[in-house]
């Protein structure tokens, strides 16, 4: 069993775009969602796939099973997911050892931009690069499952408009 510990952030500027390594066009939708797991279907670039199934009420961490699924399996499952399919672009930056992933969000979320850093204990406090943000983690509006499902209240989404990404 895999543990996913992860810390999230609101980003507040685009410096870190000059510090990104690469980036990815993620697809995602949900399966399906109870109470404490979601199983959720995430192609990348349209080039690979994976289904993972996620576990536990703490947004901080949660048990987390992933895998990688044939493409075509993948674009079904979201043709047939609830809610609405979230779009956004994925960048890696690495920062003191750690890989900051920077989701810009498209379609629906066009304007938010969300940090996470994954970490290997719920005790360790990472260094906050500068253009870190309001920290989310914990805050269920900005759970991509609750986005997918419930939606985010408009007034948050304007109010973190980046006209420069």
């Amino acid at each position: 069993m895999a543990k996913e510990i992860e810390r999230k952030f609101l980003v507040r500027s685009d410096v870190w775009r000059k510090e990104a390594t690469s980036s990815a066009e993620l697809i995602q939708g949900y399966v399906a969602i109870g109470d404490d797991r979601s199983v959720r279907v995430r192609l990348f670039d349209r080039k690979t796939a994976k289904l993972t199934v996620k576990i536990g009420r703490k947004l901080l961490a949660r048990d987390e099973y992933e895998y990688e699924i044939p493409v075509s399996d993948a674009e079904e499952l979201i043709k047939a997911s609830i809610g609405t399919v979230i779009e956004k672009v994925r960048y890696n930056v690495p920062r003191n050892g750690l890989v900051w992933e920077i989701d810009v969000f498209r379609g629906s979320y066009q304007g938010l931009v969300v940090a996470e850093v994954e970490l290997t204990s719920e005790d360790e406090k990472p260094p906050i690069p500068v253009w870190i943000g309001r920290e989310v983690t914990g805050d269920r509006r900005y759970s991509n499952m609750v986005m997918a499902m419930e939606g985010l209240p408009r007034e948050l989404l304007h109010g973190l408009s980046h006209p420069s990404l």
